[in-house]
């Protein structure tokens, strides 16, 4: 899940480089949508701020969940999506970390779920609000990682085709 990967967002993301962001974020959906993992964006009131270009052209014909509320999770749309997938391991990667990425980690995690943080390609107003979100969320149960690790994992060897991912 790449929840809320918009422009006017990252404006005031302060605790990585806006290209950090956007590169690791399109990096993390294409390898995903290689390897065949169901990806799923959402954006926030997008009619006021439009979602990165680069995650866009991953899923061209994807059209994102967009919502009003904070946490992504309370969305019903959202849980029909991770529902239809049949999978108990999410991977969730948002800008902010401290409130779009914190609060439906929070809630998958409560409702039962795996939670992976791909906190790379994700940020914060600042520094720290980027690690106590982080350390937060680890502390509920939620397990980080980076982008490459997470691509690496799914992709397992270099002669992966077609066989099935864990994730």
């Amino acid at each position: 899940m790449l929840i809320d990967h918009q422009y006017l967002q990252l404006l005031t993301v302060r605790s990585h480089s806006v290209e950090t962001v956007v590169n690791n974020a399109a990096f993390l959906a294409e390898g995903a949508r290689i390897f065949n993992v169901p990806t799923l964006f959402t954006t926030a009131f997008a009619e006021r701020q439009a979602m990165f270009a680069e995650l866009q052209a991953v899923h061209p014909d994807q059209k994102p969940i967009d919502r009003f509320g904070l946490n992504a999770w309370d969305d019903e749309r959202v849980r029909e999506w991770v529902k239809n997938t049949d999978k108990k391991k999410l991977v969730m990667a948002g800008l902010w970390t401290e409130v779009c990425l914190t609060m439906p980690v929070l809630s998958a995690l409560a409702a039962g779920f795996e939670v992976y943080i791909v906190t790379d390609a994700s940020g914060a107003s600042s520094v720290e609000a980027h690690e106590r979100a982080v350390q937060r969320m680890v502390q509920a149960g939620a397990r980080p990682l980076s982008t490459v690790s997470y691509v690496s994992e799914v992709q397992r060897d270099w002669s992966r085709a077609d066989r099935p991912s864990r994730w």
